[in-house]
């Protein structure tokens, strides 16, 4: 086991930091306004009564925008984790199908499946994390049928009182990163680091942002507005939802 040094998580953000920036614009760049219409419930607006165009198109952008940066952030929080752990157990991105990170410590190999939050899957989405689990520990006991495997859902933010799960353990918030690194208040000290050229690569993404919503906003009302300016419902339904004519 080596002492983790933050200067080299700070140094490791700072080089890669901009990837996850640069991921945001380029979502952006790619959304398309038929994407977000055919996605969300028309009906839904309608029912909150509501009469702009500019209200329905934010709030379709901004709720895609949410989901995606969620993913976004989480996988690249998935490699600074794997990147630490490297540092001080030299742990490794695993070449097994639903584990994210291998490592050994005091005999154990570790397999670890890295989500953003605690409340990531529903019941099928944890079923098939556990069959990965199985998969796994049969793969790595091929090789040493010795092998004492633990297996760990980790999560890099919140908290779960009960961490046993029987079949393996969920670490989140300060559990998981102290069990990646040893060090009991990384959790709190990556913080820092993390807001490198924060609010530079913001203001790119917020003129990336407002440009697409006025372009969307255009785009709506020449399809989806009644020349007097009002929301044709109708219309916008029958995009939504109408069935397609068989091929």
């Amino acid at each position: 086991m080596e002492k983790l040094k933050l200067s080299d998580i700070t140094r490791y953000v700072e080089q890669n930091i901009g990837v996850f920036h640069h991921k945001r614009i380029q979502s952006l760049d790619s959304l398309r306004l038929s994407q977000v219409l055919k996605r969300k419930n028309p009906y839904l607006y309608k029912a909150k009564f509501v009469l702009t165009a500019d209200q329905i198109v934010k709030g379709l952008v901004d709720a895609h925008i949410s989901s995606n940066e969620d993913t976004l952030f989480g996988d690249w929080l998935e490699g600074l984790a794997i990147h630490i752990n490297a540092q001080v157990y030299g742990g490794r991105k695993s070449g097994i199908t639903g584990i994210d990170l291998e490592f050994d410590d005091n005999g154990v190999r570790y397999i670890v499946a890295i989500k953003s939050g605690p409340n990531w899957g529903n019941s099928s989405q944890l079923s098939k994390m556990k069959a990965d689990f199985n998969t796994a520990r049969k793969a790595l006991r091929t090789s040493n049928s010795q092998l004492q495997i633990v297996a760990v859902n980790g999560c890099c933010y919140g908290r779960d009182n009960k961490p046993d799960k029987g079949e393996y353990y969920k670490y989140c918030g300060q559990l998981f990163w102290e069990f990646i690194s040893g060090q009991t208040n990384l959790y709190t000290e990556i913080v820092e680091p993390l807001g490198f050229r924060a609010k530079e690569k913001n203001d790119d993404f917020v003129r990336a942002y407002s440009q697409m919503i006025n372009k969307f906003i255009k785009e709506f009302v020449v399809h989806f507005c009644k020349e007097n300016g009002e929301i044709d419902w109708e219309k916008l339904v029958r995009f939504n939802s109408a069935k397609t004519k068989p091929v």
